[in-house]
């Protein structure tokens, strides 16, 4: 007798799977259910199987080939334009069906007496015999009545509740004579329960119904999955296991290494190639894929863990399903009914909540806490704006659908008609997200000053020209060239509020949006002045007298991150020679790496050509680091002081404004030149916010964030930075006989010695708040400051050491600083060792899962 098996299936209810899976090829017990359908056949001497295929058809070809591996004959036929139903698919393959045949779904999981069901047909002499079985819920499948003599009276396929006749069912399973196949049309698509079987009752054809004892179970949805599953863990089934039972209910795979303090409860399923780490828990229930590896610690209640997964240390996993290949990091949670797509990561700490779904190849950031379905984009984060706007992976998170619903909360939190800036970087990426923003800002009423193409310092120059009530500027991400940045900015230039950036995430994940009517639709003006206006207020502001008798030749690298820079210009107008390096856009964006190699070759450069110091500029046009007369590189803490020397020489009695974790060389200049500090958080915002809101303020920044100049405009600016670099040289000479300008080297053989030295310890985003008390609890308050983090202070060594937790990673960074090196690199080890005991003793963890980076 031959078999038709019928795995066309897509398994749109068990998305998502499904996705990259026929359902048939869902595993149960790690092997896939059309593989458990080919086991029962054989075992019912059913030997050779015609399968029909449909969506993703070459996985099952290549699973089972010609079944040779499988104790039966294998032949193939795909529908390629389209489904042709149940009975369509058999019609298609009639040719091979010259016999009575025997047709079986390739979604159930089953143990039914076949061969009991084709002597019941025999017997009979039936054309078409269906098998039944009873069912709690019968409203999910076709409905059967039979009379004495079992034969087929009545059935209705999938009724409502006020429909139900019977609880018995059809199965799916039918053992049919060839000749009921002339019933069909060649090519259409046709049913057996709604077409052929419906027009055997009227032809007065003798189909007879088989009520089966055994277990069935049809997979069409997420929870019948989980209880066929369970069933056959629970041997409520009788399935084949591919695996040695090491012990009652514990079935291990070849190459299974499990360590000796693991706790196991049965039964359980462990796949070949597997590592179970020290202290973990399994509970009766769980299943385990080949080539999994379970980290020290995890918690494993019941899951179906797929073949290729990785569980982080800590993690837990509660009767979910982790798809083919995915990884679930450390201390992360993945909870009951929830399932994590094949190859998608679940960040350290986050959360996936119950019944939540997630597609495939999608990312959880650290420290999310998912609670909705994540289908279209890449990552789920824990907030929409982070350390400084919005970002993510570019055309994967930043889309132009995401940019679209962005642009649309953005506006809905302004009033009707108001106006914006938007601006971006050349990239052909960031143009693409600008006109979809701009899209969204229109729909809901906002009308655009359109700056194109500029840089953020340009835009936040124009804002306040405009009159417009705030900005957006688009750009490829500083650190991470793979990803898109989003700024948003208010009417003065100045990044938003966390207030209104909390406003702006309400509307976007509530989806508040005002919709604009027809004549009320937003328009665009495109404002070719830009440029104008900020080479205006950046001549003003400064001495062009000075830097013209000053003759300073510069050099400047633009790292392949720009064209058409606007900086070689305006220094042209004051008698500068600017030499430009790498002023075009390569078609990728340069990698730290990358900019390492340019910075080398841009000190050669400035050395050969025996320039007066050189600039590499960043994040487009915010960032700079500087290469002295001799080619060597001044950067972080080094230029943070030596910007904050030549400010104060030049407007002594000023205010500079710098992050907490600046370096104290800050306090020893301002006191030489009767300045003030005044130290905010270590993010862009408050250090725009302090230098707006304080008086007589000269610079704000430091060296890894920018300058920021307020009489110019509130953002950082390094193009700014260079020409008032340029200037204070001329003006600052060494004495008054001496008329040729000072060099960066001079200014750096002045600067204070301090020792400043950070590193970052890994810590859990749950501990980052009880260790910031307890440093608070176990220290005196007046060696305490707390304006970000927790900064204690020694005065008997003049120094401190800052404790300050990352705003988006699970990490704290240490900073130290001291006039004595031994100072900083001693309490730098004790308070690692300090916080890494209190995390331990926190959370139990090994010492070893923390891990310092320099």
């Amino acid at each position: 007798m031959r078999a038709v098996l019928m795995a066309g299936g897509s398994g749109t209810r068990l998305r998502p799977l499904t996705c990259d899976l026929p359902k048939p090829m869902v595993p149960i017990l790690n092997r896939p259910i059309a593989q458990h359908i080919i086991n029962l056949l054989r075992r019912h001497r059913i030997t050779e199987v015609i399968a029909t295929l449909h969506y993703l058809p070459d996985i099952m070809r290549d699973y089972f080939q010609d079944g040779s591996d499988f104790g039966v004959q294998m032949t193939y036929a795909v529908e390629e334009d389209q489904p042709l139903g149940t009975a369509g698919c058999v019609k298609n393959v009639a040719e091979l069906l010259d016999d009575t045949f025997l047709v079986i779904s390739g979604d159930s999981i089953t143990d039914i007496d076949l061969s009991a069901v084709v002597r019941f047909h025999k017997e009979r002499q039936s054309k078409a015999t269906i098998v039944l079985t009873n069912v709690p819920n019968p409203i999910e499948f076709g409905v059967v009545i039979i009379d004495d003599h079992q034969r087929i009276k009545r059935f209705l396929e999938k009724p409502s509740s006020s429909e139900i006749f019977s609880d018995t069912v059809n199965t799916g399973i039918y053992i049919l004579e060839p000749e009921v196949l002339e019933y069909l049309p060649f090519n259409q698509e046709t049913d057996f329960s709604k077409d052929l079987f419906p027009l055997m009752l009227e032809k007065g054809e003798p189909m007879y119904g088989f009520v089966a004892d055994g277990y069935w179970c049809d997979v069409g949805h997420l929870d019948a999955y989980r209880e066929a599953q369970y069933a056959a863990l629970y041997q409520r089934v009788k399935l084949e296991f591919d695996y040695t039972e090491r012990s009652p209910g514990l079935w291990v795979g070849q190459n299974t290494y499990i360590d000796p303090t693991a706790h196991i409860e049965t039964p359980t399923l462990i796949g070949h190639n597997c590592r179970i780490g020290a202290r973990a828990q399994l509970t009766s229930g769980t299943v385990i894929g080949d080539n999994v590896l379970v980290g020290a610690d995890a918690d494993l209640k019941r899951p179906i863990i797929w073949n290729g997964v990785i569980i982080g240390e800590e993690a837990h996993l509660r009767a979910c399903v982790a798809a083919r290949g995915t990884r679930v990091d450390r201390r992360a949670s993945v909870l009951e009914g929830a399932i994590v797509g094949s190859l998608s990561t679940v960040g350290e700490e986050a959360s996936v909540n119950p019944n939540v779904r997630i597609w495939p190849s999608k990312k959880i950031e650290p420290g999310a806490i998912l609670n909705m379905n994540l289908i279209w984009g890449h990552a789920a984060h824990r907030n929409l704006f982070g350390l400084r706007g919005v970002s993510g992976l570019a055309n994967v998170d930043i889309t132009p659908e995401f940019a679209v619903r962005l642009g649309a909360a953005f506006g809905s939190t302004l009033k009707p008609s108001s106006q914006v800036t938007v601006s971006r970087d050349q990239r052909s990426i960031s143009r693409m997200v600008t006109r979809s923003l701009i899209a969204g800002l229109m729909s809901v009423g906002i009308s655009v000053q359109h700056l194109e193409a500029t840089s953020i310092p340009v835009s936040r120059t124009v804002a306040p020209k405009l009159a417009v009530v705030g900005g957006v500027h688009v750009r490829v991400h500083p650190e991470r060239g793979d990803h898109i940045l989003i700024e948003f900015f208010d009417q003065k230039g100045i990044n938003l509020s966390k207030g209104r950036e909390k406003k702006i995430e309400g509307a976007y994940f509530k989806e508040d949006f005002r919709r604009a009517q027809i004549q009320e639709i937003g328009n665009v003006v495109y404002v070719n002045q830009a440029a104008d206006i900020y080479s205006a207020s950046f001549e003003r502001l400064l001495n062009s007298e000075a830097i013209r008798n000053s003759n300073s030749k510069v050099v400047l690298d633009y790292v392949y991150a720009v064209s058409g820079a606007i900086l070689p210009q305006l220094l042209g107008k004051f008698g500068c020679d600017a030499v430009v390096l790498n002023a075009s856009l390569s078609h990728l964006v340069p990698t730290i790496a990358d900019r390492e190699v340019l910075l080398n070759q841009l000190g050669h450069v400035v050395e050969a050509l025996k320039a007066n110091l050189g600039m590499q500029v960043s994040a487009n046009g915010e960032q700079l680091i500087l290469v002295d007369e001799s080619g060597s590189t001044i950067r972080g803490e080094m230029l943070t002081a030596l910007m904050v020397h030549m400010i104060l020489t030049d407007r002594p009695r000023g205010t500079v404004v710098v992050p907490v974790n600046a370096s104290s060389a800050v306090e020893q200049i301002a006191r030489r030149h009767d300045g003030k500090v005044i130290r905010t958080k270590a993010n862009p915002t408050a250090l725009m916010e302090a230098c707006h809101t304080n008086a007589n303020v000269v610079l704000g920044g430091s060296g890894e964030m920018g300058f920021i100049f307020p009489q110019l405009h509130p953002g950082f600016d390094a193009m700014f930075c260079i020409a008032k670099l340029i200037e204070m040289l001329s003006l600052q000479q060494h004495d008054h006989f001496n008329t040729s300008p000072r060099t960066l080297g001079h200014i750096r053989a002045e600067l204070p010695r301090v020792s400043h030295r950070t590193i970052t310890v890994r810590c859990p985003w749950a501990v980052k708040g009880a260790l910031m008390r307890h440093l608070v609890e176990t220290h005196p308050p007046e060696s305490l400051d707390l304006t970000d983090g927790v900064k204690i202070f020694n005065h008997s060594h003049d120094s401190w050491i800052l404790v300050l937790p990352d705003a988006g990673e699970p990490l704290v960074h240490l900073y130290a600083d001291s006039h004595d090196r031994g100072w900083v690199d001693e309490t730098l080890r004790e308070y690692r060792a300090s916080v890494q005991e209190f995390v331990d003793y926190d959370h139990g963890l090994d010492e070893n899962q923390l891990e310092e980076v320099e």
